[in-house]
């Protein structure tokens, strides 16, 4: 028996061949028009129907249905392999009907082959990617509402490495700029202690109290300026935000009250506390010594806490790169100098801009990159007034940067980025990048929102990932506790872990990343439905059946299955390479959970349907033990994809 990677192609093509050699013998004089099979919706009416005769009646004049029934009638049966049938329908279709037995049998071999290289069909064009993924400041610790990003980022970069790419993941690291300054300049007032806690939870409380502290002291000095020049409207603003200020530093005060006070005392010693922090700032962009130790001894903090929870759901970076890095050495300089030889650059009082709008239309690109004639694009700050540069200014040298290394770049940047990431790609058609722009992705998502909280990094309100995963899993293991009270601590502990672990990296996942992530536990643990839980259950209960086996199938009949559960099982397994690659190939990772899903719904309705271990006979029991195997074997490659664990037993 020969061993199909992806059994449904060959079927695809074994019907594209045999509509082509009947419409060249029956219809010589007509130019043959692309052939688009698709899958009927109930498999009574076959597996691939074609629409083409709607077409080709037109040319004819002739009715679609005639020449249905004309062409079916002059097919030749002995080319078939995988058909067992053509049919005319619905008017004008031609229906191609699969040969259940065959197919059923170069499936379950195919699968039973391959193993865990099942599905994943190869790329004929292999291209070195960077998958760009997580990049959250290394201010605080990483919350519930950033989770969605490593998720999905890691998920691409598997699916891709799969598919034959060669996939690099970075980290960029946001090490630039005032917030940054912030939290050194805090943890410069602390002496610079050493974190008593997880480094990224020490350093976060740092960066809110210094920030309201500071913030505070500034707001004081515009209102007394305010009042000084009985400037009214601004003296209103300032107390306005003032008062909310100072609420959050009672509500500070209230959870930290010793790094409060510290904190306090110390920046009340200098008299300019903003002041410090914009010299701080200016003297780590100009790469002075003392600047760059402190910033990055912080920084390196907290990236080590982030390090510690993204190795909880196993994912890990190849590249860590320092925005900072960009900024000390001539790459964004010569950016700069670049850009100022275009014809897209203007001076608006000391301020440096890109006319991103102006690109567009003398390039004529606002077609190609989906924009409305209508749709002026904001010019982008390039440099301020103080010479200074901004984010998406260094963005544009880390992205010539990361293409010296990748044939492609994907971004995966939440959507309220998406002006920012087309005026970069922009600014590289305007540098005559046009390779890199077109080769640029900006995979966007939307946001995670918690029902009944909100969250806000400066007051300090957030829910970090390690507090969900933690929570996660002690739900999952008092739902272990009643669902297998005979397991010892430990069995229950290992499987709450890796199920607590897998229910949030799906529901991160299995929701289309245009669409809000909703996050509630009913649905992150539901064991019935939809969820991590439900496809690890379904995987330990298609192992526990083939546990029970003690000889494994030696004459599986695959002619006995003929119940429609069991086609439609098989279709579902012999279709997964193409979900594969239509998940990889339009970077679309929710489709994998989708699947997963799909999957465990029809062998759940089989395993409560029909018998496997007492089937009628022996070579039924064998084929449908071999179907369970292929069963098993598809949950696990599908869950690998998106980094669940696939459990032996729950």
């Amino acid at each position: 028996m020969m061993i199909a990677p992806n059994p449904f192609e060959l079927f695809r093509q074994e019907c594209q061949t045999v509509l082509t050699a009947v419409i060249e013998k029956t219809l010589p004089e007509v130019a043959l028009p692309p052939i688009n099979l698709r899958k009927t919706p109930n498999i009574e009416y076959g597996q691939l129907a074609t629409s083409l005769c709607f077409e080709l009646a037109k040319k004819l004049g002739q009715k679609p249905l005639d020449l249905a029934e004309k062409l079916v009638a002059a097919i030749d049966p002995s080319a078939f392999s995988l058909i067992d049938k053509v049919a005319p329908a619905g008017g004008g279709y031609i229906n191609f009907h699969l040969n259940f037995a065959k197919f059923s049998e170069l499936t379950l071999q195919s699968i039973k082959e391959l193993d865990s290289q099942y599905g994943f069909v190869k790329t004929d064009t292999p291209q070195k990617i960077i998958v760009e993924h997580t990049s959250v400041n290394p201010l605080h610790p990483i919350h519930i509402g950033q989770a969605r990003n490593p998720m999905i980022g890691d998920t691409l970069a598997r699916i891709l490495q799969y598919r034959g790419h060669e996939v690099s993941r970075h980290y960029y690291i946001d090490d630039v700029g005032r917030q940054s300054s912030v939290v050194a300049y805090g943890y410069l007032k602390l002496g610079k202690p050493q974190p008593t806690e997880k480094p990224d939870l020490f350093v976060g409380k740092i960066y809110t109290v210094t920030c309201c502290i500071v913030e505070i002291n500034r707001l004081k000095q515009t209102r007394d300026r305010a009042t000084e020049l009985q400037n009214a409207a601004d003296l209103v603003k300032a107390n306005k935000e003032l008062d909310e200020w100072l609420s959050i530093a009672v509500e500070l005060k209230e959870k930290y009250p010793v790094l409060f006070e510290m904190l306090l005392a110390k920046i009340e010693e200098d008299p300019n506390p903003e002041e410090e922090i914009n010299k701080l700032n200016r003297a780590y962009e100009d790469g002075q010594h003392e600047a760059k130790d402190l910033i990055r001894e912080v920084s390196n903090l907290c990236l080590n806490g982030f390090q510690e929870t993204m190795n909880r759901v196993n994912i890990t970076y190849d590249s860590w790169d320092w925005e900072s890095d960009l900024v000390w050495t001539p790459q964004v300089n010569q950016v700069m100098t670049q850009l100022k030889t275009t014809p897209y650059l203007s001076n608006e009082k000391g301020v440096l801009q890109f006319n991103a709008d102006q690109v567009t239309q003398t390039l004529n690109l606002k077609t190609k990159l989906g924009l409305s004639p209508n749709n002026e694009i904001p010019p982008l700050t390039l440099v301020r007034a103080d010479g200074t540069t901004l984010y998406t200014t260094r963005d544009i040298a880390y992205t010539i940067w990361k293409f010296k290394h990748a044939n492609k770049v994907i971004n995966v940047i939440g959507m309220e980025q998406s002006l920012a990431q087309l005026q970069l790609k922009l600014a590289l058609y305007a540098l005559n990048y046009t390779k890199q722009a077109e080769n640029l992705f900006h995979f966007a998502y939307n946001l995670v929102t918690l029902p009944g909280y909100k969250m806000s990094s400066r007051r300090g309100h957030y829910i970090t990932f390690d507090e969900v995963l933690n929570e996660a899993i002690n739900r999952a293991h008092q739902e272990v506790t009643k669902r297998s009270p005979m397991l010892s601590p430990e069995e229950k502990q290992t499987i709450a872990t890796f199920v607590g672990l897998g229910a949030v990296r799906y529901a991160l996942i299995d929701v289309d990343p245009s669409k809000n992530v909703i996050f509630n536990w009913e649905r992150v643990l539901n064991f019935e439905t939809n969820s991590a839980p439900y496809v690890q259950y379904t995987h330990a209960r298609a192992t526990s059946i083939l546990r029970k086996i003690t000889n494994p199938p030696q004459n599986p009949n695959y002619e006995l299955l003929t119940e429609q559960l069991e086609k439609e099982l098989i279709l579902t397994i012999a279709s997964f390479p193409d979900m594969f690659i239509e998940a990889t190939e339009y970077l679309k990772p929710n489709m994998i959970a989708d699947y997963t899903n799909n999957l465990a719904d029809k062998f759940n309705t089989f395993y409560n349907a029909y018998p496997v271990l007492k089937a009628d006979t022996q070579q039924l029991t064998d084929a449908r033990l071999t179907l369970v195997k292929a069963i098993q074997t598809v949950l696990k490659n599908a869950l690998n994809l998106i980094g669940i664990v696939a459990p032996e037993k729950m």
